[in-house]
């Protein structure tokens, strides 16, 4: 680890937010999310389908769990939203020359659906970073951020996990070219 880094556990466990939706879950969102995503399931288009298989109204596909509140094209959290971020290592390793980011991976959970009409909101945290590692792509760290969904009655709806290499680039000698 370079010692120009603070310790870098200080950033885990430190909860943000709420962090909120920008608008109620609804049906035209639903149905451009499954035009796009080419997703058929009659369920998140037609309450009929819906109410054929006990629920109430059609429900938004589980994989649009973070669409509702994810940040703007401007950067800006919806109204209402909490400001900081689970990630702030990310500039911390960023000013101390770990320029680069790739995204690694992304877990979601799943415990309810959402219907029209429900307002999602989360929380997030740094669930974890790594000692410093060397890959492929050069020498840097891993971090996870676990964000936790709600809906207006606070309950449970899934958990997201996302997580980042943030890395200074190998050298471009040794690349195969």
């Amino acid at each position: 680890m370079s010692a120009t880094l603070p310790d870098l556990q200080q950033y885990v466990g430190k909860e943000f937010g709420p962090f909120h939706s920008w608008d109620p879950v609804n049906a035209p969102m639903i149905r451009h999310w499954c035009e796009a995503m080419g997703d058929t399931n009659p369920i998140y288009t037609s309450d009929q389908a819906a109410q054929a298989v006990e629920h109430q109204q059609l429900v938004a596909p589980p994989t649009m769990l973070q669409a509702w509140s994810m940040v703007g094209y401007a950067g800006e959290r919806a109204p209402g939203s909490s400001s900081g971020s689970a990630f702030a290592v990310l500039e911390v390793l960023e000013a101390a020359g770990y320029p680069g980011v790739v995204a690694v991976n992304c877990e979601q959970e799943y415990e309810q659906y959402l219907q029209p009409g429900d307002e999602i909101y989360y929380k997030a945290e740094l669930e974890s970073i790594s000692a410093e590692k060397t890959t492929a792509l050069g020498t840097g760290f891993f971090a996870t951020e676990k964000s936790t969904f709600y809906n207006q009655r606070d309950e449970l709806v899934g958990t997201m996990r996302f997580r980042v290499f943030k890395y200074r680039p190998g050298s471009r000698e040794n690349a195969d070219g």
